[in-house]
Protein backbone atom coordinates (compact mmCIF):
# COMPACT_ATOMS: atom_id res chain seq x y z
CA UNK A 1 0.00 0.00 0.00
CA UNK A 2 2.46 2.75 0.97
CA UNK A 3 6.12 3.17 1.72
CA UNK A 4 7.56 3.59 5.18
CA UNK A 5 8.40 7.15 6.23
CA UNK A 6 11.73 8.08 4.76
CA UNK A 7 11.32 6.19 1.51
CA UNK A 8 11.59 2.75 0.11
CA UNK A 9 10.42 0.95 -2.96
CA UNK A 10 7.00 2.60 -3.07
CA UNK A 11 3.93 0.49 -3.30
CA UNK A 12 0.86 1.39 -5.28
CA UNK A 13 -0.89 4.44 -3.91
CA UNK A 14 -3.85 3.31 -5.96
CA UNK A 15 -4.51 0.90 -3.12
CA UNK A 16 -4.30 3.66 -0.48
CA UNK A 17 -5.38 6.81 -2.18
CA UNK A 18 -4.51 7.35 -5.80
CA UNK A 19 -6.29 6.48 -8.97
CA UNK A 20 -5.08 4.72 -12.06
CA UNK A 21 -4.31 6.31 -15.35
CA UNK A 22 -6.43 4.96 -18.21
CA UNK A 23 -3.57 2.67 -19.27
CA UNK A 24 -3.54 0.99 -15.88
CA UNK A 25 -0.54 2.98 -14.64
CA UNK A 26 -0.70 3.79 -10.95
CA UNK A 27 0.39 6.89 -9.14
CA UNK A 28 2.65 5.82 -6.27
CA UNK A 29 3.29 7.29 -2.84
CA UNK A 30 7.04 7.08 -3.27
CA UNK A 31 8.58 9.04 -0.44
CA UNK A 32 7.65 10.93 2.70
CA UNK A 33 9.97 13.07 4.79
CA UNK A 34 9.09 15.02 7.91
CA UNK A 35 11.48 17.13 9.99
CA UNK A 36 11.10 19.11 13.20
CA UNK A 37 13.48 22.07 12.91
CA UNK A 38 15.41 23.79 15.72
CA UNK A 39 13.63 27.11 15.07
CA UNK A 40 10.22 25.76 16.17
CA UNK A 41 9.06 24.99 12.65
CA UNK A 42 8.58 21.77 10.73
CA UNK A 43 9.01 20.75 7.11
CA UNK A 44 7.33 17.99 5.07
CA UNK A 45 8.09 16.59 1.63
CA UNK A 46 5.91 14.13 -0.31
CA UNK A 47 6.94 12.49 -3.59
CA UNK A 48 4.43 10.79 -5.89
CA UNK A 49 5.62 8.94 -9.01
CA UNK A 50 4.26 7.30 -12.15
CA UNK A 51 5.61 3.94 -13.27
CA UNK A 52 7.45 5.74 -16.10
CA UNK A 53 9.53 7.59 -13.50
CA UNK A 54 7.91 11.03 -13.57
CA UNK A 55 7.96 12.52 -10.07
CA UNK A 56 5.66 15.07 -8.48
CA UNK A 57 6.96 16.66 -5.28
CA UNK A 58 5.07 18.72 -2.76
CA UNK A 59 6.67 20.57 0.12
CA UNK A 60 5.32 22.59 3.01
CA UNK A 61 6.46 24.25 6.23
CA UNK A 62 4.53 24.80 9.42
CA UNK A 63 4.83 25.26 13.16
CA UNK A 64 5.72 22.51 15.59
CA UNK A 65 2.46 21.55 17.30
CA UNK A 66 0.17 18.60 16.80
CA UNK A 67 -2.15 20.61 14.55
CA UNK A 68 0.71 22.41 12.77
CA UNK A 69 2.59 19.20 11.97
CA UNK A 70 -0.51 17.45 10.61
CA UNK A 71 -1.44 20.46 8.48
CA UNK A 72 2.13 20.74 7.13
CA UNK A 73 2.15 17.10 6.00
CA UNK A 74 -1.35 17.22 4.53
CA UNK A 75 -0.51 20.43 2.65
CA UNK A 76 2.67 18.90 1.17
CA UNK A 77 0.56 16.02 -0.14
CA UNK A 78 -2.01 18.39 -1.64
CA UNK A 79 0.79 20.29 -3.41
CA UNK A 80 2.21 17.08 -4.88
CA UNK A 81 -1.25 16.02 -6.10
CA UNK A 82 -1.85 19.40 -7.70
CA UNK A 83 1.33 19.06 -9.73
CA UNK A 84 -0.16 15.89 -11.21
CA UNK A 85 -3.60 17.28 -12.11
CA UNK A 86 -3.33 21.05 -12.62
CA UNK A 87 -4.78 23.07 -14.22
CA UNK A 88 -7.95 20.99 -14.66
CA UNK A 89 -8.37 20.01 -11.01
CA UNK A 90 -7.35 21.75 -7.80
CA UNK A 91 -7.57 21.02 -4.10
CA UNK A 92 -7.79 23.11 -0.96
CA UNK A 93 -7.05 21.70 2.47
CA UNK A 94 -9.91 22.74 4.73
CA UNK A 95 -8.82 20.98 7.91
CA UNK A 96 -6.93 18.11 9.49
CA UNK A 97 -7.27 16.57 12.91
CA UNK A 98 -6.11 13.54 14.87
CA UNK A 99 -8.70 11.92 17.12
CA UNK A 100 -8.70 8.90 19.40
CA UNK A 101 -11.25 6.34 18.26
CA UNK A 102 -11.49 2.57 18.54
CA UNK A 103 -8.39 2.49 20.79
CA UNK A 104 -6.30 4.03 18.02
CA UNK A 105 -5.41 7.40 16.52
CA UNK A 106 -7.36 8.34 13.39
CA UNK A 107 -6.18 11.27 11.28
CA UNK A 108 -9.04 12.90 9.39
CA UNK A 109 -8.74 15.49 6.60
CA UNK A 110 -11.30 17.62 4.84
CA UNK A 111 -10.58 18.95 1.34
CA UNK A 112 -12.34 20.96 -1.31
CA UNK A 113 -11.85 19.69 -4.87
CA UNK A 114 -12.52 22.07 -7.74
CA UNK A 115 -13.04 20.80 -11.25
CA UNK A 116 -14.73 23.45 -13.37
CA UNK A 117 -17.57 24.20 -13.16
CA UNK A 118 -18.15 22.64 -9.73
CA UNK A 119 -16.56 22.04 -6.35
CA UNK A 120 -17.04 19.11 -4.02
CA UNK A 121 -16.10 18.34 -0.45
CA UNK A 122 -13.88 15.32 0.27
CA UNK A 123 -13.07 13.57 3.54
CA UNK A 124 -10.33 11.01 4.13
CA UNK A 125 -8.97 9.17 7.13
CA UNK A 126 -5.98 7.07 8.12
CA UNK A 127 -5.60 4.84 11.14
CA UNK A 128 -2.16 5.26 12.73
CA UNK A 129 -0.48 4.46 16.01
CA UNK A 130 3.06 5.72 15.65
CA UNK A 131 3.28 8.33 12.86
CA UNK A 132 0.44 10.84 12.80
CA UNK A 133 2.24 13.23 10.37
CA UNK A 134 2.55 10.42 7.80
CA UNK A 135 -1.07 9.51 8.57
CA UNK A 136 -2.08 13.03 7.50
CA UNK A 137 -0.41 12.51 4.12
CA UNK A 138 -2.15 9.16 3.66
CA UNK A 139 -5.51 10.61 4.72
CA UNK A 140 -5.23 13.16 1.87
CA UNK A 141 -4.56 10.34 -0.59
CA UNK A 142 -7.54 8.40 0.77
CA UNK A 143 -9.77 11.48 0.44
CA UNK A 144 -8.81 12.00 -3.20
CA UNK A 145 -8.89 8.36 -4.31
CA UNK A 146 -12.24 8.29 -6.09
CA UNK A 147 -12.10 11.75 -7.68
CA UNK A 148 -8.58 11.11 -9.04
CA UNK A 149 -9.54 7.68 -10.33
CA UNK A 150 -12.37 9.27 -12.30
CA UNK A 151 -10.09 12.11 -13.44
CA UNK A 152 -7.44 9.73 -14.81
CA UNK A 153 -10.01 7.60 -16.66
CA UNK A 154 -11.72 10.60 -18.34
CA UNK A 155 -8.78 12.87 -19.17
Amino acid sequence: MTTPAGGGSGEAAGERGEGRESGGERLRFQDFEFQRLANGRCRAKVVLTWADGRQFTGESEGVISQAGELRCCAEATVRALERVVQPRLSFELLGVKAVRAFDATVVIVSLSARQEPRASRLVGACLTETDAPRGAALAVLNATNRILGNYFVTR
